[in-house]
């Protein structure tokens, strides 16, 4: 009797027990399974995005630009590192970090990832790999390097902190070069062994070719430079454009930045100022008003003027020539050859200024070229219609040579190439091709419309070849090519000086603007400095015109026009 009682209770106590244990087991496996679950695969795995390489960035043919580096950094899966202390003792030697600071980083319950020094030397990498250090391991970010360092920085622009590109071709083409994210899963098995593995395949960033070639961006970079200095010019740029396609060549300018270290740069020195900086053009721009008389058929280049007194006056205005020299009788050859200011000023009333407005239109002078480069500005050059309405005549004499009118330096070199080609306006580029997934997209040349005639394209052509022969365009001359040029010196606008005055100071924008060989052209240059300490540009802005189109020439094995 007794023992069934023992039994019974042993019996009751396992059942009661088992009871406990299932009630439990539910519990755990049906009503909180899902969080247990979680918790579980919160400990074993991590999930963390990681984005595609960014793409290359190369010259016309082929040299490097830009390209994204694999930089090797450290980090530690806590969870894994069984003796802190030794392993952050042989660390602390290798990386000269506290032992107590990589201690503490490695006794962070739960993490599977804390990052313990960025940017590491492949070498160190190399040997923290070789020491096989449990929880210890090699990571890589993806960092973008300009191996050509200041080169054509005011092109390419640079890579902020957020990754995202800023100024010139990396802001421009940032979606287009950045690459897609991926999803990445690392996972801690049941035998502490880390692996990963992508729940998204990881795509690349396309890569670029520009027009760019490397050697004459190399030359127009030097030559600028040394000009800047030598002429005590506060800065100074550089643009070489194939006439007939609208390819950007090089395109330089002096200060520039080395986009590798942007953030030890002044921010001033990242604006790209042939397309994000207005200057009035001066002389330069007297072919484009001497263009529209020719191809009105108002003027030949034989048509004579006179010019009595050296100036003309607007009521209380005078505009004159350059030291009010009056020059009497000259041909409109002459009026380009000696710059003479009147001379133009005749030429374009015979136009008549509703005319020259739209010409100036025409010309691309009022927009945007919509060159492939991040920030561009255009001026609407309001003044005009404003002088229009209100009969303003002064602001039309001044217009005709290129003073009181704005524009950016690619804007006029992209209006004479107009001149050079035969009078096609043609769309500046710059990118060349895009590629990307063994596909590859090439920019086609793009004439928005015809300006002036090709009988008209070349009576000035002959006119600039002259300018250069025997007037004040000389020092461009190149031995063996016939060149056509012409000078430009102009006023430099207090507000442009940051100074809030009306009116102009002393201080000159000095330009030299041409192409060769000018029957049959292959590229057009502007060189372009600001406040030189030289008189005008005949002694400034010419002889670097001639040094890089003597450059070119020869390195493009460009066969003479005339024996020398």
């Amino acid at each position: 009797m007794i023992k069934n009682i023992r039994i019974n209770l042993i019996l009751f106590v396992m059942f009661l027990v088992g009871g406990l244990l299932l009630s439990r087991l539910f519990s755990l496996q049906i009503i909180q399974g899902n969080y247990y679950k979680a918790q579980a695969t919160g400990q074993q795995n991590y999930i963390f995005e990681e984005e595609g390489k960014r793409g290359y960035v190369f010259f016309k043919e082929g040299e490097i630009l830009a390209l994204t580096k694999d930089t090797p950094y450290i980090f530690v899966s806590s969870e894994e590192i069984v003796d802190k202390e030794k392993t952050a003792e042989i660390l602390s030697d290798l990386i000269n970090v506290k032992k107590e600071d990589l201690v503490k980083k490695m006794s962070i319950k739960g993490s599977y990832y804390q990052v313990i020094l960025r940017e590491i030397e492949d070498e160190l990498a190399k040997e923290i790999k070789d020491l096989k250090l449990k929880g210890v391991y090699i990571g890589y970010d993806k960092k973008r390097y300009y191996p050509n360092e200041e080169m054509a920085s005011n092109i390419i622009g640079f890579i902020n902190a957020e990754g995202t590109g800023q100024y010139g071709i990396e802001e421009y083409y940032n979606n287009i070069l950045k690459g897609e994210k991926k999803t990445q899963k690392r996972e801690n098995n049941p035998w502490n062994f880390i692996f990963s593995f992508s729940e998204k395949k990881s795509l690349d960033g396309a890569s670029l070719t520009l027009t760019l070639d490397y050697n004459v961006q190399f030359m127009a970079e030097k030559i600028i430079k040394s000009g800047v200095e030598k002429y005590k010019a506060k800065s100074g740029e550089i643009i070489v454009m194939e006439p007939f396609t609208g390819e950007i060549i090089a395109m330089a300018q002096y200060p520039n930045f080395n986009p590798n270290n942007y953030k030890k740069e002044s921010y001033n020195l990242f604006q790209n100022n042939s397309v994000q900086k207005f200057f009035e053009p001066g002389s330069i721009f007297k072919p484009i008003t001497m263009s529209m008389a020719l191809n009105e058929k108002t003027i030949t280049p034989n048509t004579i003027f006179e010019d009595n007194k050296g100036y003309v006056m607007y009521g209380n205005y005078k505009v004159s020539n350059f030291s009010e020299k009056a020059f009497g009788k000259t041909t409109m050859t002459e009026v380009l050859e000696k710059s003479i200011n009147t001379g133009v000023i005749y030429v374009e009333n015979t136009v008549g200024h509703k005319s020259f407005m739209n010409y100036i239109d025409n010309y691309g002078l009022l927009k945007k070229t919509n060159i492939d480069l991040a920030g561009e500005v255009a001026s609407e050059n309001k003044e005009l219609a404003k002088a229009y309405q209100q009969k303003i005549e002064v602001t039309f004499a001044t217009a005709s040579f290129g003073q009181g009118i704005n524009m950016t330096p690619l804007q006029i070199t992209t209006a004479f190439s107009a001149i050079a080609n035969g009078g096609n306006l043609v769309k500046p580029y710059i990118v060349k091709k895009i590629s990307n997934n063994n596909k590859t997209e090439e920019t086609k040349p793009e004439i928005i419309k015809k300006i002036i005639s090709s009988e008209t394209s070349m009576d000035l052509k002959k006119m600039l070849v002259s300018v250069v022969e025997n007037g004040f365009g000389k020092s461009g001359k190149v031995s063996g090519y016939y060149i056509a040029a012409k000078t430009g010196t102009s006023q430099i606008p207090w507000s442009n000086l940051g100074i809030n005055k009306s009116g102009y100071s002393n201080e000159t924008w000095q330009s030299f603007l041409g192409f060769a060989p000018a029957y049959d052209p292959k590229f057009v240059i502007l060189v372009k400095l600001d406040s030189p300490e030289t008189l005008t540009s005949e002694y400034s802005a010419a002889p670097l015109f001639r040094d890089l189109a003597d450059y070119i020439l020869r390195y493009w094995q460009i066969p003479y026009d005339y024996d020398i």
